[in-house]
């Protein structure tokens, strides 16, 4: 008798979350959504996987994007020559010291003899160096101009991007990172 009680309570619960779902009062990204001060940050509405793309860090080596599931990602796409790009830098680095659970991957997108790590320098952030210039990252993720920044969750889906500059490093976005990440 009790067995068929909890499979009917069961049942209503599932058909009660598919019509709150379908009705759009439900969202796959309930406890996702980020504060007013990261705008700029759009979730999904279908998060699809990202990319199966790699980038080179400052010594050469290649990394595979997929080397970072199990974890949240945000990675940010930008270049020396791009004014909103390198204002949000130092935010980034804030954000990564500040909220441990999430992997900040900034990478470069220019071409030819620039030197990132030597222009962080410059610029006292203190990030990792990871480079893509042959610009697979910024095709393969469907980015149409810089910065951009893409959130990727432990299971490896996109649940959400900015394209331009976001406060990275406000107390409710660090708050918010910290939330999602458990960190």
């Amino acid at each position: 008798m009790t067995k068929k009680i909890i499979i009917s309570l069961a049942v209503i619960a599932a058909l009660a979350l598919g019509i709150l779902y379908a009705r759009g009062l439900l969202s796959v990204h309930q406890g996702l959504e980020p504060p007013a001060q990261l705008a700029a940050l759009k979730l999904e509405k279908a998060p699809p996987a990202a990319p199966d793309v790699s980038f080179t860090d400052a010594g050469g080596a290649r990394h595979a994007l997929s080397t970072f599931r199990g974890r949240y990602v945000l990675v940010n796409l930008w270049a020396t020559w791009c004014a909103p790009c390198v204002a949000e830098l130092p935010a980034l680095a804030r954000l990564q010291a500040f909220a441990p659970g999430l992997k900040v991957l900034p990478i470069n997108m220019d071409k030819g003899e620039v030197d990132p790590v030597a222009f962080l320098k410059s610029h006292h952030v203190a990030l990792p160096v990871f480079r893509d210039s042959d610009v697979v990252m910024l095709k393969s993720f469907k980015a149409y101009g810089l910065p951009a920044t893409i959130l990727i969750n432990p299971e490896g889906k996109i649940v959400a991007r900015a394209e331009g500059p976001a406060e990275w490093d406000s107390p409710e976005a660090v708050a918010y990172f910290k939330r999602i990440t458990g960190s």
